[in-house]
């Protein structure tokens, strides 16, 4: 099932794209990024209106009161707090949903890239099986190189003048991602586990992903880069788009 629903399209989707592009992998994967960011454009919406919404919430003097007048009673604030959340239409878990989905996502382009990326006998023959009829033969195997990476390998930049190879994409994507995070999750802060839960996340979703660009290969770390960004520019269009109704 996971082949037939996940692995699949997306393997026959990223060869059908490079088809279109002149074979160039890193412009498909680009491509690829900004259609999957469309059609979960209704989770993403849903998640970053929630992270909008709660926002107001806390700066309301409402919620301010309410804290004030429960500040002793942390069981009595909670309630009240459920309360107001239901009274505003927001679910405290809407921050996580958008983050959570992204996993399967991530597994699935991950093993769709190793697998475009075949180059031995044995991969060429497992990448086959996985390719629907209309897809030509004759696209693999699959032009790997874009800039200065290896798109099948783990990205390093190395210039004559430094000692060490340069990280770069899992730098942007460490930073990237950060900035993703925080717009999507701001003022979830509280005492409800939902808001924990999110902070936690927020802190430790740049990390694991950078570590996942750091070590697996860089086409992965592309898709997270370009992601990113994209999510970032929603994030500020609707922020914009609230703040002038």
């Amino acid at each position: 099932m996971w082949n037939t629903v996940i692995l699949e399209p997306m393997i026959n989707a990223l060869i059908y794209i490079y088809s279109l592009l002149g074979g160039n992998f890193g412009l498909a994967i680009l491509l690829f990024t900004a259609l999957v960011r469309l059609i979960t454009l209704p989770l993403t919406y849903q998640q970053m209106r929630g992270s909008l919404v709660m926002q107001e919430i806390q700066e309301s003097p409402k919620y301010k009161k309410m804290q004030e007048k429960y500040k002793d009673d942390r069981q009595k604030f909670a309630e009240e707090q459920m309360k107001l959340y239901k009274e505003m239409g927001y679910n405290p878990f809407s921050g996580c949903l958008g983050l959570i989905i992204q996993f399967p996502i991530i597994i699935g382009l991950y093993q769709a890239i190793i697998r475009t990326m075949a180059a031995t006998p044995a991969q060429l023959f497992d990448l086959s099986k996985h390719i629907y009829d209309f897809i030509p033969a004759s696209l693999i195997p699959l032009n790997s190189q874009f800039l200065w990476m290896n798109l099948g390998q783990p990205e390093r930049l190395s210039l004559s003048f430094l000692p060490i190879e340069i990280p770069i994409l899992t730098i942007l994507v460490v930073i990237s991602t950060y900035l993703q995070t925080k717009l999507t999750t701001a003022g979830t802060t509280g005492d409800s586990q939902a808001a924990g839960m999110t902070q936690m996340m927020s802190l430790y979703m740049p990390l694991l992903l950078g570590y996942f660009a750091y070590t697996l290969a860089s086409g992965l770390a592309l898709y997270f880069v370009a992601s990113n960004l994209l999510g970032i520019l929603q994030g500020l269009l609707m922020r914009w788009a609230r703040e002038r109704n």
